[in-house]
């Protein structure tokens, strides 16, 4: 088995039996920082409707930025948008937010349930052009196990 095989049964494993959001997004945000080579960070927001706003979830690396406006930024687009972005090289991305200055490249990959999308995981690099396609279509595949944990009403 690949290893980006087993990172899709842990994950599958970790959610399985636990029920709480907040829970299951910090174990996927854990085993994503130390499975993953060379990321500087790996973590969640979740769009927040009443301040229209993505707010800093459960995460691993430095303090990241807290709340993020809806379409600014590689995340408040990626959620806006509803799709995959891979920033090669985040100095080049107009409206980057930076929380760290040392990162490079970035993916976000949008969480979606049946109704919404309701947050997205972001992934940093200090590496430039760090995120593959095959880094895409694993997070993705990652994104969808975890996008159904959201109970929108």
């Amino acid at each position: 088995m690949n290893k980006n095989n087993l990172l899709v049964k842990q994950t599958a494993a970790l959610i399985t039996d636990e029920s709480n959001l907040i829970a299951n997004l910090a174990n996927v945000a854990s085993l994503l920082y130390t499975e993953l080579p060379d990321v500087s960070w790996v973590g969640f927001y979740c769009y927040h409707p009443t301040d229209q706003q993505l707010i800093l979830g459960p995460f691993q690396g430095k303090p990241a930025c807290t709340r993020i406006p809806a379409g600014q930024g590689v995340c408040g687009q990626a959620w806006q948008k509803e799709k995959t972005l891979v920033v090669p090289d985040v100095h080049q991305f107009a409206g980057h937010i930076a929380c760290d200055a040392a990162t490079n490249s970035e993916i976000v990959i949008p969480l979606k349930n049946a109704k919404i999308t309701w947050g997205v995981l972001d992934l940093d690099s200090n590496s430039f052009d760090h995120f593959s396609a095959a880094d895409q279509i694993l997070l993705e595949e990652i994104a969808e196990l975890i996008g159904p944990l959201y109970q929108s009403a």
